[in-house]
């Protein structure tokens, strides 16, 4: 997911720009004022209060905005990203888009704030005006629009100054050129920040086997919660105990054993391309957690596959399975096997519900080689390392 706030004064070329980085990324653009007109035609419940508003000459409230915006952003869950065109315009903006970004369990990339002087606003407005019709393209109109700009918009380039996310970028030159400069930002931006995946499927499904597959095709993290309990077991710890008499009585580990190991694989992995994560999350408890954690080390879910293979397969799947060396302590008896699969559709299907509602999830039918069921879940997570597509 790329997030970009493009700023600059009237007439620095926003709208222009923010044309091209819509269709570079495939973001989702987001304008107050256009989405505060469509309310307005639409005569929604926030259009018509809006409206009362402005009839009575006042400035629709930040209230009505973040509801406009929350809703634009809950109606695209699947897109790549969002481009916010002229917004946050306050300070108080500044925090409620931070609000609603944590609501994504995402945040801001960076601010690209196009420069351009005061007197060159001035002229490509006047000229604008020429051909626009529009009765705001006056000089006496533009100078206060520019002066407002400087008294409460600028406070807001302070305040992403501080976060480090401020790119300043010469908008004075030649369209062509000024959108390359700008694409070059947001793709570096992009390529930035780690991926984040997370492949679910019932035991049996292969989700281990592609995981790992798929973490070497990509160069990503594996992290897989039953490895590492496994290298616990074997290592003989405590908790590895602890982890050993769990899976002996068919139980599942809790998360004061599991969370601990996730978060000191995360804060070992430096400058990796990305994670991907097998058994984890189980419950709606560790997705929040999960959330958490991707955001404490700059990451969010890019991608989230779900393995489906029908449940008479499944079980003989695991049946062949208890009878190898791959044999799973949860493989043992029928008994522990059913378990399991009780397990996952009790706790682990809300779960992929609840991604499905927030993100989406990528169905992959795993009933085929592996070969096949790989190439189909590659070229999901290929298309996150692909500019145009979703990420390069």
């Amino acid at each position: 997911m790329l997030n970009i706030a493009l700023f600059g004064p009237p007439g620095a070329g926003k709208g222009t720009q923010s044309e091209a980085l819509v269709k570079e990324f495939n973001l989702c653009y987001i304008s107050t004022g256009d989405l505060l007109r469509k309310e307005l035609a639409a005569d929604s419940k926030l259009g018509r209060q809006a409206k009362d508003i402005i009839a009575a000459g006042g400035l629709v409230s930040d209230e009505i905005i973040v509801q406009i915006l929350e809703k634009t952003i809950e109606e695209n869950p699947h897109a790549n990203g969002f481009l916010f065109d002229g917004f946050p315009r306050t300070a108080i903006q500044a925090y409620i888009l931070e609000g609603l970004m944590t609501k994504l369990n995402t945040s801001l990339d960076c601010l690209i704030n196009l420069e351009v002087p005061e007197e060159e606003s001035v002229r490509r407005l006047l000229l604008r005006g020429q051909t626009s019709g529009r009765s705001d393209d006056n000089e006496v109109v533009i100078r206060n629009r520019l002066k407002e700009y400087h008294e409460k918009t600028l406070p807001v380039l302070d305040f992403y100054d501080e976060k480090g996310l401020r790119i300043d970028v010469d908008g004075t030159g030649e369209i062509a050129g000024v959108r390359d400069e700008v694409t070059r930002i947001a793709r570096a931006q992009y390529t930035k920040r780690p991926v984040g995946i997370v492949v679910f499927g019932y035991p049996g499904s292969g989700r281990g086997s592609q995981s790992e597959a798929l973490a070497k095709e990509f160069g990503l993290e594996f992290l897989a919660t039953g490895r590492m309990l496994g290298e616990e077991m074997k290592a003989g710890t405590e908790r590895g105990k602890k982890v050993k008499s769990l899976y002996e009585s068919g139980q599942l580990v809790p998360d004061e054993i599991v969370i601990p190991l996730i978060e000191e694989r995360l804060a070992a992995s430096k400058d990796v391309r990305g994670f991907i994560f097998k058994g984890f999350p189980r419950t709606l408890v560790q997705s929040y957690i999960l959330d958490g954690l991707m955001k404490k080390h700059g990451c969010t879910i890019s991608r989230i596959l779900e393995i489906e293979v029908p449940m008479l397969q499944l079980l003989e799947r695991l049946d062949r399975r208890s009878q190898t060396d791959h044999c799973m302590p949860y493989d043992t008896s029928t008994e522990k096997i059913v378990r399991r699969l009780r397990d996952h559709e009790e706790k682990t299907v809300p779960v992929i519900e609840k991604y499905m509602e927030r993100h989406g999830v990528k169905k992959i039918d795993g009933t085929g080689s592996f070969e096949e069921v790989f190439e189909k879940c590659a070229a999901e997570v290929r298309t996150l390392f692909q500019v145009g597509g979703e990420r390069k």
